[in-house]
């Protein structure tokens, strides 16, 4: 399916790194694209920034501003391609890419969520596509498909290129969606299963990793791109450090915590969101979050104190310094209706789900700038 793309070892002319796509330079080692001369003569050449991530596990911050995602993304509208859009099923709110339709154009789309591994176990995978047509319905979206995959567990990968082969006829294919929701993790999984294996896309935990259009030749002519993942700025992975970011982010399947709340109680999710159950009867908050994150239950009356007194020592993540930055928290008043099942969404944490049985008043406290919200229950 993939054609191995050769590189150029004489760099007569400009060449793109095989990891985030960036051009190569080497003149100045504090821009992006820099790598020594000597790692041009390589069959495939990174930049240093991509080295390291791939051998170290760390990155050095690039700052890629709106207008950059912009100008790559706004010429899909004008190439008859296939769009595969994908999101993370852990976090669909904060993975959302607002504004799609004006970059598609009449371009077909699939809706890919990925992540499906981090699901319990026990969940109705065609209930969960359903939810997801829904929520993109109401989001302005109408998707040709919905493919559920796990990237890095090889999940449905076998079904999502027999969907981009129906879709595509003969066309290339724009892979999009915002930072960290694992696009060049399923763009490489592709290339180690079905070829070109040496061309792996870098990929971290860090967001902002493809800094520019990578181009991927298929058999028939035609491409693959993976585009830079546009950045949600209200997920609350972007306020804190790489460390706590790891901490955040669940790397096993996900093992719901109930607690029995009654009014005037609080959960504090680690030291980065609180939220106070403040009037409704007695009911369960399911709580799907990563495993390793400390929830500590108290009453509302003592929360000021416990977050004044324990912020960023035993409410953690985060920690140090870092933990003054996130504070004071900002407040949303949440109205539960008995409508049927409700999730409490923080973006890039995770979500509380509640039965819809019980009427109540529900307060979020979040950094500022970090998303809540209600939606149609997931589970």
């Amino acid at each position: 399916m993939v054609q191995q793309q050769e590189v150029n070892q004489d760099f007569e002319g400009p060449v793109s790194c095989a990891g985030c796509g960036v051009e190569i330079q080497t003149e100045n080692k504090a821009k992006p694209g820099y790598a020594p001369a000597s790692a041009l003569k390589r069959e495939v050449v990174i930049c240093q920034r991509c080295f390291r991530i791939k051998h170290y596990n760390e990155v050095a911050p690039v700052e890629m501003h709106d207008d950059d995602f912009l100008r790559i993304l706004n010429g899909i509208g004008s190439t008859k391609c296939l769009v595969v859009m994908v999101v993370d099923l852990f976090d669909f709110q904060g993975s959302w890419l607002r504004g799609l339709p004006r970059f598609v154009g009449q371009n077909p789309i699939l809706l890919v969520g990925n992540k499906v591994d981090l699901l319990p176990r026990n969940i109705n995978l065609n209930r969960v596509k359903n939810w997801i047509q829904h929520e993109a319905k109401e989001r302005g979206l109408k998707p040709n498909e919905v493919v559920l995959v796990s990237a890095e567990k090889g999940i449905g990968i076998d079904e999502l290129l027999a969907r981009i082969g129906e879709f595509r006829k003969g066309r290339d294919v724009y892979i999009v969606g915002v930072t960290n929701v694992g696009k060049s993790t399923l763009i490489n999984r592709i290339l180690h299963d079905y070829g070109a294996a040496d061309m792996e896309i870098t990929t971290s935990p860090f967001p902002g990793t493809t800094l520019d259009k990578i181009e991927i030749p298929l058999e028939d002519g035609r491409s693959i791109f993976d585009t830079p993942g546009i950045i949600n700025r209200d997920q609350i992975g972007h306020l804190v450090s790489p460390e706590d970011l790891r901490k955040l982010t669940p790397k096993s399947r996900i093992n719901p915590r109930v607690f029995q709340l009654n009014d005037k109680q609080t959960l504090f999710f680690g030291g980065l969101a609180r939220v106070d159950y403040v009037r409704g009867e007695r009911q369960p908050f399911a709580c799907y979050l990563a495993n390793d994150l400390y929830i500590h239950r108290t009453k509302l009356d003592n929360a000021e104190e416990v977050l004044e007194k324990h912020h960023g020592e035993m409410l953690a993540p985060p920690s140090g310094e870092a933990a003054k930055a996130l504070l004071p928290f900002t407040r949303y008043t949440l109205k539960i209706d008995t409508n049927g099942p409700t999730d409490i969404v923080i973006a890039g944490l995770g979500w509380i789900a509640l039965q819809g049985k019980v009427k109540g008043v529900v307060e979020v406290h979040v950094p500022k700038g970090v998303s809540v919200g209600l939606r149609k229950g997931l589970i």
